[in-house]
């Protein structure tokens, strides 16, 4: 989840600002149970229309932050990258969003995949797929409505993975990479496709499942990544501020991506390569520093605008959560650490 629009954010405080029981069901929740609504077509990922990036055309992946120095190298790239997006969809109207509604898009696109699928355009070719997300509902809710939503959300991922191995990809290492519900759905695709020995599995260089609980020992194959050079491996995190602990996404494994290890010592804002707030404009070189602590990624990220919170809820346990800024904080050494790892998987595929 990513910035408002200005209509959702106000919403979305007053929603939060009261008991959640209540006003959520009638600000969020749909109106009538799963079941009862026919949901909008699946997508045809033989259309580019269903896909929110691609490399073969100009799109919000190709972006890159405004007064850098940095460039799109997608028509050069050795690799491709599937990204996930997170849920972009808040409206209580029907379950799962429609992949034809063009506003839905339009901010989709210049949220997520301007801010989030960007990191990767350095070295990965970007493939992300439009799907009939779930509603953000979806997640808070305690009757099977929300799960349904999620499955459907799901097929429509599942779909496009497959419709890619089968017309883009063409034998080439990839990366996959998410946010939130985006990570809910890849960390499926990672049990189902790759959590065993199979050809599919040697061309994966590592799977980048930001904002949401991967647990520990989540795969039985697939291990977190220990160093900023491992592969075939994976990097999880959820940020937070220092000092409060939150059951938010617990538990999970968490690998700091100043170190890009699994310890829990501090790693001090200087390594700290750049952030890039959700205007796009700037890298903050040194902006935060970053520590593990039971799962969570704590930072000392300063009350900058273009980083924000979650709105103010009364909940603690989304009052200090930096969620909506996981990749936002860690920019440039997202974008760095991507370029390691994928020459680290070249070496050893000589």
């Amino acid at each position: 989840m990513l910035a408002l629009p200005s209509c959702l954010r106000t919403a979305l405080i007053l929603l939060l600002l009261l008991p959640l029981n209540g006003c959520i069901r009638l600000l969020l929740k749909p109106g009538r149970d799963f079941e009862k609504y026919t949901p909008p077509p699946a997508p045809d990922y033989a259309q580019a229309s269903s896909w929110a990036a691609l490399p073969t055309r100009r799109d919000s992946a190709d972006a890159v932050p405004r007064h850098s120095t940095l460039r799109d190298g997608q028509a050069t790239a050795a690799v491709d990258v599937f990204f996930v997006h997170p849920t972009t969809y808040y409206s209580p109207r029907h379950w799962n969003g429609d992949v034809r509604k063009k506003w839905l898009n339009k901010y989709t696109d210049r949220t997520t995949i301007k801010q989030q699928a960007s990191v990767f355009n350095a070295t990965g070719r970007i493939y992300a797929p439009r799907y009939r997300q779930a509603t953000l509902f979806s997640f808070l809710d305690k009757e099977p409505n929300g799960q349904k939503a999620l499955e459907l959300a799901y097929s429509d991922v599942r779909a496009a993975f497959q419709y890619y191995l089968a017309h883009y990809n063409q034998g080439r290492p990839f990366i996959i990479a998410s946010h939130s519900q985006g990570t809910d759905h890849a960390t499926r695709l990672l049990h189902e496709f790759f959590d065993k020995a199979t050809p599919l599995r040697g061309q994966l260089v590592a799977a980048y499942l930001i904002g949401f609980q991967v647990k520990p020992n989540e795969f039985l194959a697939i291990k977190p990544c220990p160093d900023s050079l491992a592969t075939d491996c994976y990097i999880a995190y959820n940020t937070s501020d220092a000092g409060h602990e939150s059951t938010m996404f617990q538990p999970s494994i968490a690998v700091n991506p100043l170190t890009w290890t699994l310890d829990s010592t501090l790693a001090p804002a200087s390594l700290n390569r750049g952030a890039v707030s959700i205007r796009f404009k700037h890298v903050h070189p040194h902006f935060t520093d970053a520590q593990i602590h039971h799962g969570q990624l704590w930072v000392h990220a300063p009350r900058f605008k273009g980083f924000p919170h979650f709105p103010p809820s009364g909940k603690k346990k989304l009052r200090y959560s930096r969620h909506i800024a996981d990749y936002a904080l860690f920019y440039m050494n997202i974008r760095e650490n991507v370029k390691a790892r994928v020459r680290a998987w070249q070496r050893q595929h000589k």
